[in-house]
């Protein structure tokens, strides 16, 4: 779960930048407690990757959703993609949320996902920090090929990577393969975007392979009634399609699969030689 705005989406970035922010209708507390009643109807534990801009401004709803027994990550501070940052603006940015979040929470953060999962081959250089910070594992690769993001050779499945004298463990978004070729699935706009049994049958592929999916939802995405706005056509539509279908979708996941926080994977990888 990435928790942001519905207007941190990158399909505003044209529209208004972060000096408007504050001015905006704010829909949280709304989304936040929607999915928090979801997943404990279903009985579920999730990962919740929060935005450092959201934690300064609703504190406690942060620290209701670690009281839920969720685990709380970083998803930096402002949602600026990595590879727009320099690595100072990086390490400042990561820095000061995962301050804010251990303390809201008492514990350690483990895990960082980047903005618009912008780690790509031009900001590799974001892993090195993040292991020497501490982090366990990162979950930013989107192993495809997309104008905004993705690193297409990358390992598919999670797996343990070495950063220097350090480890982390990488949490790639899902694919599945075909024709030689990776297509995203279970996932933000390609959660809305296919047909619920496509999701279904992909993600039970992945899971006969032997691995677990990696699902991924905005609270924004449970909101059909949030505000309108007009990006290009392109941005629209990603951002707007499938809103009022989401909750149906993610209702019929929860009960199909067994899902569990990334923490939960990390043992066997961090025991590896």
């Amino acid at each position: 779960m990435d928790i942001e705005e519905y207007f941190h989406s990158p399909a505003f970035d044209a529209l208004f930048g972060m000096e408007k922010w504050p001015i905006l209708e704010s829909r949280l507390e709304f989304c936040a407690g929607k999915m928090l009643g979801i997943l404990e109807e279903f009985k579920v534990s999730a990962t919740f990757f929060v935005l450092g801009w959201v934690a300064e401004r609703f504190p406690e709803i942060i620290k209701e959703i670690h009281e839920k027994g969720h685990e709380i990550a970083c998803h930096g501070y402002s949602h600026r993609f990595v590879y727009r940052m320099t690595p100072a603006e990086f390490r400042w940015e990561v820095g000061r949320t995962l301050e804010m979040l251990e303390g809201l929470v008492g514990e350690s953060v483990q895990g960082y996902r980047a903005p618009a999962f912008t780690v790509t081959e031009d900001s590799l250089w974001a892993l090195d920090i993040l292991a020497e910070m501490g982090f366990k594992y990162d979950a930013s690769i989107y192993p495809i090929y997309r104008l905004r993001y993705g690193i297409p050779n990358c390992d598919r499945f999670i797996h343990r990577i070495s950063v220097g004298d350090y480890h982390l463990v990488e949490i790639p978004a899902s694919t599945i393969a075909i024709l030689g070729k990776n297509w995203p699935v279970a996932g933000g706009g390609y959660f809305r975007l296919y047909p619920y049994s496509f999701t279904h049958r992909a993600i039970r592929k992945i899971n006969e392979e032997g691995h677990p999916a990696v699902v991924y939802i905005h609270p924004w995405e449970l909101d059909p009634n949030q505000p309108r706005f007009k990006p290009d056509p392109k941005n629209r539509f990603t951002h707007y399609f499938g809103l009022r279908t989401a909750e149906d979708k993610l209702r019929r996941l929860l009960r199909d699969f067994s899902f569990g926080p990334i923490r939960d994977f990390l043992p066997a990888f961090h025991d590896e030689a």
